[in-house]
């Protein structure tokens, strides 16, 4: 056996998403300040979760009652709701090994047509009867021999081999990006692939899947004893056991090792800086995670941990353990819960994998005897590996391009039809894309703090509150000698942005952030001001959270994990920014532009946001939307809006206002198209322009 060749590889324990360190740019006061307020955001939020987490569970009766919605929850967290269809496993035996007392069959099934599981099946020799069975699921351990994966399984496998010689099955199966078929866990992590939570997609939910496919190969098994199911892994495998055991209960007992903690941990304390997507579900309902593993209640669960895991910190650890004891006192299964907790790195060590055993041998084998032998790898890597050549019709390595299907939106037959279906969709909306909205937002508290004229134009300066810590500033300007009748709210980006403070710096400097590093354009503040003193307009502009003089961190790795925060706790950045716009709009209407008429304009994903925003704010009178993008399969990016429509029919919810969308392709609108003509075949309320490149 080549060591040299196969130990680098499996180096991947020590976690293989980890990225070099790079010295980070010099942020500017504001960029400080915008991170600042950012993150105490997250601690805000982080803490009333946490509080949230439970509380309404009482008593045993409570948590009876709300269980089954619970897991209705979690599975749709995990693209598993409504649950796929079980199809034919077509589960094959590729070759069989011996070892001292048992033998190994190598083996792979389809948890769906195409997406394949490896898999070992450890069984005794000369073994009587049914026997107590694990599925072991691993961890991130990258197990590579000359070029070729041979799969997660390999350097898990003294584990299984324990089990085999001690009178249990185990079934050892290989994860989706570490197995013989390497497909992706990174998607918002490395790849920029947000549209992975706009479709509801996390590669937690096919490790799941696999995980209730596999009891159910078990299940084919005369060796199994179905009503003797546990399952274990550590650090990935540890999360896929919590999960896995949340959704299924033919699993009797787990042992999930290092593999959850809790938001004030992942969000606050950073430690989801070191984990890919695998180990989340896409927070919809905003859960804490003693709420996932308050699932496996009453069953026999222990906790196990080490003391200086730096990616499962030990106090976020005790803190979700003191969540789940709740539940089990009051289902009176408080000898079915443990707390292990041992010395060491987040590492495999004996430690804490005796207790394991032995935790399994109590509830599934009924004995306590002690262990008196250690756990070690028989074989090498090669030798377990089940594909000689890897199938041509594996959809492994692109699942996330299907595992959660898209909505489906029906096009109405007339406006009546639609209106209902309009209804319906914006209430979704609300539920599944926007349920992080403040349910109870701080006043608005709008305050002209400057106001200036330059050149013929009057410049007014409002701050108002957007969340309990979060406060922006609106900047509206107008002919100085108008009284508008009209306000026209821009939704900027940050290269929007850019290009109002050029103009605007030209006159108003000292009045607006970022002005001294701004190329003033004198000739465009000129043609502003006779447009705006021609015309009783005002024209407001509107950067929400994290863009223009709002933008937080501009490192992208660090501009990543500002996002991945944001799914965590249930929402997204563009979500988040959605709401900004909204309490702008507010902050107007409780200035001098209270009964002022309104229109919303923004280019590329600005009008995507300044769109969702005026569908919530009847006020709005119309659109005007450049360049917006076709689907959110390129932003902007909300949590599970493709399960719910796509942009074309967003734009028609907006309807019967008119929504004037300019775009060099007006070609590709056809759909919003015919539903305009469902209200006026000759004056649609959809009016496409097309521009020029």
């Amino acid at each position: 056996m080549n060591w040299a060749k196969v130990f680098p590889a499996i180096l991947g324990l020590l976690l293989v998403h980890q990225a070099m360190p790079a010295e980070a740019p010099r942020l500017t006061s504001a960029q400080t300040k915008a991170t600042a307020d950012i993150t105490e955001y997250f601690r805000r939020v982080t803490a009333r979760l946490a509080d949230d987490c439970l509380d309404g569970v009482k008593t045993r009766e409570d948590w009876e009652g709300s269980r089954g919605e619970l897991r209705r929850q979690l599975l749709y967290m995990l693209g598993l709701d409504p649950l796929p269809k079980k199809t034919p496993l077509n589960a094959k035996v590729t070759g069989m090994i011996e070892g001292d007392t048992f033998v190994v069959e190598k083996l792979h099934y389809q948890s769906r047509p195409g997406l394949y599981v490896t898999g070992n099946f450890y069984r005794p020799k000369n073994a009587n009867g049914p026997l107590p069975t694990i599925l072991y699921v691993c961890g991130h351990s990258r197990v590579v021999v000359d070029g070729v994966a041979c799969g997660a399984k390999a350097a898990y496998q003294h584990h299984a081999a324990w089990f085999a010689r001690h009178g249990y099955n185990c079934l050892v199966i290989d994860t989706l990006q570490m197995g013989e078929i390497e497909g992706l866990h990174h998607g918002t992590y490395r790849e920029g692939l947000w549209w992975w939570p706009a479709r509801g997609y996390t590669p937690e939910g096919v490790e799941a899947w696999n995980c209730v496919r596999a009891i159910d190969y078990l299940a084919t098994r005369p060796e199994v004893d179905m009503t003797k199911i546990g399952v274990t892994g550590r650090s990935g495998g540890g999360a896929y056991s919590w999960f896995s055991a949340a959704i299924d209960d033919r699993i009797a007992v787990s042992v999930p090792v290092a593999g959850v903690t809790d938001l004030q941990n992942h969000v606050v304390d950073g430690t989801i800086e070191g984990h890919c997507d695998c180990m989340f579900m896409v927070n919809t309902y905003q859960w804490d995670f003693g709420a996932l593993a308050a699932l496996t209640a009453p069953r026999p669960l222990l906790f196990s941990n080490s003391d200086k895991d730096n990616i499962f910190p030990l106090d976020g650890v005790v803190r979700t353990h003191a969540k789940v004891k709740r539940i089990y006192d009051l289902l009176g299964a408080s000898d079915k819960l443990g707390l292990l907790i041992t010395e060491g790195p987040h590492s495999d060590t004996q430690e804490l994998q005796v207790p394991a055993f032995r935790w399994f041998n109590r509830w599934l084998k009924g004995t306590t005897d002690p262990i008196t032998r250690p756990a070690d790898k028989p074989f090498t890597p090669q030798q377990l590996k089940v594909f000689d050549e890897l199938p041509n019709d594996q959809i492994n390595t692109k699942i996330h391009e299907t595992f959660v299907p898209p909505a489906d939106v029906p096009l109405p037959k007339s406006k009546t039809e639609w209106e209902a279906q309009g209804a319906r969709l914006l209430t979704e909306l609300r539920d599944k894309c926007f349920r992080a909205w403040p349910n109870d937002p701080p006043a608005i508290d709008a305050r002209v703090v400057a106001e200036r004229e330059a050149g013929g134009l009057r410049l007014q300066v409002i701050e108002h509150a957007s969340e309990e810590n979060l406060r922006f500033t609106t900047y509206v300007v107008s002919g100085a000698k108008q009284k508008p009748n009209l306000l026209v709210v821009n939704v900027a980006d940050s290269t929007a942005w850019s290009q109002w403070l050029d103009t605007h710096a030209a006159g108003f400097a000292d009045a607006l952030p970022g002005a001294s590093d701004a190329t003033p354009n004198g000739e465009a503040f000129a043609a502003q001001s006779r447009l705006l003193n021609a015309n009783p307009w005002a024209l407001a502009v509107v950067a929400p959270r994290g863009l223009g003089p709002n933008q937080w961190n501009p490192d992208p790795r660090k501009d990543t994990q500002i996002q991945r925060r944001f799914v965590l706790l249930g929402a997204t950045a563009d979500s988040a920014r959605v709401w900004d716009v909204r309490r702008a709009i507010e902050a107007l209407r409780a200035t001098e532009y209270e009964k002022t008429r309104l229109w919303l304009q923004g280019k590329g994903t600005g009008a995507g946001l300044a769109l969702y925003a005026g569908l919530f704010e009847p006020s709005v009178e119309r659109f005007d939307l450049h360049e917006p993008t076709t689907s959110h399969m390129t932003g902007p990016y909300f949590l599970n809006v493709l399960r719910v429509l796509d942009v074309p029919q967003a734009l028609a919810l907006a309807y019967p206002r008119p929504v004037k969308l300019y775009d060099t392709e007006a070609g590709k609108w056809g759909w919003a198209t015919k539903v305009a003509r469902l209200y006026d075949e000759n004056r649609p309320p959809l009016e496409l322009r097309t521009t020029s490149k």
